[in-house]
């Protein structure tokens, strides 16, 4: 586990390890959430990048005979 520190401006590195393995790139925009004591980076990505990373996935939908 690698530590990090926050600096006087509220600014933390994230080490080079967890950057290449993530693919992460300077300019990246992150969501942050606080989530039960822990602080996460969700990486945004662009509607064109998502485009096909559904492929393959069921939209069929069950109904009753009487719903259309």
């Amino acid at each position: 586990m690698t530590t990090v520190t926050l600096s006087p401006k509220f600014q933390i590195v994230l080490p080079k390890e967890i950057r290449e393995e993530l693919d992460l790139s300077s300019g990246m925009k992150f969501e942050v959430v606080a989530y039960a004591e822990r602080i996460q980076l969700i990486p945004l990505q662009s509607l064109s990048a998502l485009k096909g990373s559904l492929k393959g996935m069921d939209t069929t939908v069950k109904r009753e005979k009487d719903r259309l």
